[in-house]
């Protein structure tokens, strides 16, 4: 038997293993997935406990049970992968054989590298919510602000999921309004983007939109410190932003084991192929989701749509063949926008969001660039399809590939 290791259980691991376990068995492969803990978290409900739409508990389910009961798994922190000897070893002595690898072991939170974040305000004034741990005690502190100024800070890019601080902004907004607040607190978002996203249009609109709302948004800032004497995010250019709570979304980096093993760039994320998921570094490690280098969102949905190129390029690698060069940067994700509506986007690396219908031409059911009742629907329903659906490998309604059907400028 030869081995297919998998190195993290998240959204992209869990999904590539439980689509390829029906595929490999046949061919004489095993599939064994590796991550430190059995705790696998809803990402995209981290924004929504914050404001008490959804529990914690509510976003968490063991990574064990979501896997196919032909996958292995193995509970252990990564130490190093030995490319030479195709051996993976974990900090406790274990070591795992491969044949072929595929890394999707995400992201971290390097809150520390920015200077006075995780000091004597932390999680008292300054909290994350990209943690199960910080959008609970952001939840508690947010029930009891009433008046000041929430500012809503990005350290730097990239980050997963570039459009959740907006979102977090424009919740906020519906939060603070809903309990009877928002005339005594201001809001403001901070970015180091020219615009409120990166896309020129949806940057416009979504621009646009804040500013009718009244938050102000602050470009192009580099953040050097947070100063925590008077509760200010300090700039390089010597702009000082006060906040009297901060929520922030700090530096990230990629694992740091990756690094480690000589798999990493300078921030730890894989050197990867743009189009095929092959990594830089060898010829039988592939990689997906949140740890690659690629000029893409790092989100969910482009996990699923690099899933969908990269188990067909496993199967051609096994077989001899060449590679697809299939994957085009395609994203889409539900934009909540509060008051009960979302928006949606869907572009690629070529190709900004524009307006349109989605996913049928002319039909939808869901708006683009567009607010609507039936986006935040989908939204919240888009946590089942979740659990039911994109981890356990099975096909969703979308195209892989980026399409202009349905679209218009």
């Amino acid at each position: 038997m030869k081995h297919l290791l998998i190195l993290g259980a998240g959204t992209a691991g869990t999904m590539m293993a439980n689509k390829l376990v029906a595929r490999l068995p046949s061919r004489g492969w095993t599939v064994t997935v590796v991550d430190r803990d059995d705790v696998h978290v809803y990402q995209p409900g981290l924004l929504l406990v914050p404001f008490g739409v959804y529990a914690p508990d509510s976003i968490v389910k063991p990574r064990a049970s979501l896997l196919h009961a032909d996958v292995r798994y193995v509970q252990g922190e990564l130490d190093r992968v030995d490319v030479d000897t195709k051996r993976v070893h974990l900090a406790d002595g274990t070591r795992l054989p491969w044949d072929l690898l595929i890394l999707a072991t995400g992201t971290r939170l390097l809150p520390e590298q920015t200077p006075g974040l995780t000091g004597r305000r932390w999680h008292d004034s300054i909290y994350d919510f990209y943690t199960l741990e910080g959008a609970a005690a952001l939840a508690r502190r947010l029930s009891t602000f009433e008046r000041g100024r929430l500012v809503v800070h990005v350290h730097e890019m990239p980050i997963k999921c570039p459009v959740a601080p907006l979102e977090f902004a424009f919740l906020a907004d519906w939060f603070l309004t809903e309990h009877g607040r928002r005339n005594d607190v201001g809001i403001t978002f901070v970015t180091p983007l020219d615009g409120a996203f990166t896309k020129p249009v949806a940057s416009r609109v979504l621009g646009g939109m804040m500013a009718a709302r009244g938050i102000e948004v602050v470009t192009d800032v580099g953040t050097e410190r947070i100063d925590e004497d008077e509760g200010s995010i300090v700039a390089y250019d010597g702009r000082r932003i006060p906040f009297d709570l901060l929520v922030t979304v700090p530096v990230h980096g990629g694992a740091a084991a990756i690094g480690a093993s000589g798999l990493g760039d300078a921030m730890d994320f894989v050197p990867t192929d743009r189009h095929t998921l092959q990594t830089k570094a060898h010829p039988d490690i592939f990689a997906l989701g949140d740890c690659t280098d690629l000029p893409v969102s790092k989100a969910g949905a482009v996990a699923h749509f690099q899933g969908d190129v990269l188990v067909d390029n496993v199967l051609r690698h096994i077989d001899g063949l060449p590679l697809s060069p299939a994957f085009d940067g395609h994203a889409n994700c539900f934009i909540e926008t509060g008051f009960g509506k979302a928006m949606l986007i869907d572009f690629s690396e070529t190709t900004e969001p524009l307006p349109g219908r989605f996913p049928l031409p002319g039909i939808g059911p869901f708006t683009l660039l567009e607010e609507s009742v039936t986006n935040h629907l989908g939204k919240l329903a888009f946590k089942w399809i979740y659990w039911n659906l994109l981890v356990a490998g099975k096909e969703l309604p979308f195209e892989q590939r980026f399409t202009l059907s349905g679209k218009w400028s």
